[in-house]
């Protein structure tokens, strides 16, 4: 004998309707705000597409005022060129050293400071180092140039090692702020447990707490390296010797000696903006989980 189904047409209708609307709207396409995502989409798409044409054509293709315009001849010497005239392997590892340094201090300090502040929050003298963290956000190195300028001419860090030490305590604000966020997400139960188990606070936190911190640490990372990588005002008035500054202050020379140049200026910036197109493509899943997590508490 067969099983007999005893549940109502209604009660059956009502668990099979919801779902109905539900997949009717996911399906549902919103032309008004694909429009201007589209339209969004190419304030990006054009530039890079400025970028690439421009690296790819001849001088005179580069000055004919048709930035558009496909490249034709194709011209890959201006990647050659450019290599040249930047010292592209010697800044290249300079930058790539000071944003390297840049992350790794930008992810140790802003998380053990976090980590202090969230956890005795109810102390004062950590609320107002929250706070007084945050109102450094509206402070930009423009403002304190001069001061910063001296201080490290003084101490003998007019180097990439005082960029990249500067860079990581512009950025302490901001990924606190983000660390912070995420950490009251975390239940204190798991610290009570290793605790009870006789860890300290220390272990803790290593063993514990950083692992837990893996997508907020990949959001963290990502924005100190584009920050430091993309970096302009910092470099070129911290760094005494020349020889030793990143690429895009190196790049600075086709403002001024490479005026017209226009083809060789763009492949060298196609090179130096790969790096960042490649980094945010591999790891902007864990930019918006980071962030997403780190914004809704559990």
């Amino acid at each position: 004998m067969s099983a007999i189904d005893t549940r109502s047409p209604a009660t059956a209708a009502a668990r099979t309707t919801p779902d109905q609307p539900r997949r009717r709207r996911l399906g549902r396409v919103d032309v008004p705000l694909t429009i201007v995502l589209a339209i969004a989409s190419l304030t990006v798409l054009v530039p890079l597409y400025v970028t690439v044409a421009m690296a790819f054509k001849t001088s005179a293709q580069a000055v004919d005022g048709n930035a558009l315009s496909l490249p034709f001849p194709f011209n890959p010497a201006s990647f050659a060129e450019a290599w040249t005239l930047t010292r592209f392997p010697v800044s290249f590892s300079v930058s790539l050293g000071v944003a390297a340094l840049t992350v790794v201090a930008t992810l140790l300090l802003s998380s053990l400071a976090s980590y202090a502040i969230v956890r005795n929050w109810h102390r004062r003298f950590f609320r107002w180092s929250f706070v007084y963290l945050l109102a450094a956000m509206f402070l930009p190195f423009p403002v304190v140039a001069l001061p910063q300028i001296k201080l490290t001419a003084m101490i003998s860090l007019d180097s990439p090692v005082g960029v990249a030490i500067l860079h990581a305590m512009f950025q302490l604000s901001f990924s606190v702020l983000l660390y912070s966020a995420f950490l009251r997400s975390i239940p204190v139960e798991l610290e009570e447990s290793a605790r009870i188990d006789g860890a300290s606070t220390w272990q803790i936190f290593w063993r514990v707490i950083l692992p837990l911190l893996g997508p907020m640490n990949a959001t963290v990372g990502i924005f100190a390296f584009l920050a430091s990588w993309n970096d302009f005002m910092m470099p070129s008035l911290i760094t005494a010797d020349p020889g030793l500054q990143t690429l895009p202050v190196v790049q600075n020379i086709f403002q001024s000696q490479f005026g017209t140049n226009y083809n060789v200026a763009f492949a060298s910036y196609l090179m130096a903006m790969a790096p960042t197109i490649v980094v945010y493509l591999f790891a902007q899943r864990w930019v918006i989980s980071g962030v997403t997590q780190g914004a809704v508490k559990s």
